[in-house]
């Protein structure tokens, strides 16, 4: 049985805390599929095929990933890929009370995919997509929270 998972996000931008779930989901499933999903709640610095491209980049390594977008419904898409779970990352507990209202809610729609939650390595616990959008915007030092041409990307952005 191939077991495949989707690993979702808004991804704007990729970090290595993303990276970190990723690599990590990689060594469980036989597939990862990395969906950008358009969050209509988020202004994004990003457009979906521009944060695609830079998860295309970072996981090339990878050869069970691949890199999709998504701009329906999580549990929809999932079914639709005959996916075997939904991968996240937590970083905080405060993390866990939103997930886990997602997760009931995907669990009532489809209770055949199942939700893997995974830890991120306690050197990113605090990093996410916005704090390093609001570093780079004022031209602070990203290198060590995100890949090379993801800083690269971003400074362009901010120029």
């Amino acid at each position: 049985m191939n077991r495949l998972a989707i690993c979702p996000g808004s991804f704007d931008p990729v970090t290595y805390g993303h990276l970190d779930i990723i690599r990590r989901g990689a060594k469980i499933f036989d597939q990862v599929i990395v969906t950008v999903f358009n969050n209509q709640s988020k202004a994004p610095l990003f457009t979906v095929e521009e944060r695609m491209a830079l998860l295309q980049e970072t996981t090339k390594d990878i050869p069970n990933v691949s890199v999709d977008s998504s701009n329906g419904l999580l549990i929809d898409y999932a079914r639709e890929r005959n996916a075997h779970a939904v991968l996240r990352g937590l970083r905080a507990v405060s993390d866990f009370e939103y997930e886990m209202q997602i997760t009931s809610m995907n669990k009532k729609l489809d209770e055949n995919i199942e939700t893997l939650f995974m830890m991120t390595n306690n050197q990113y616990s605090f990093l996410s997509s916005s704090i390093v959008k609001e570093v780079a915007k004022y031209k602070a030092n990203v290198s060590d929270l995100v890949p090379e041409v993801v800083e690269k990307a971003l400074k362009q952005k901010y120029k």
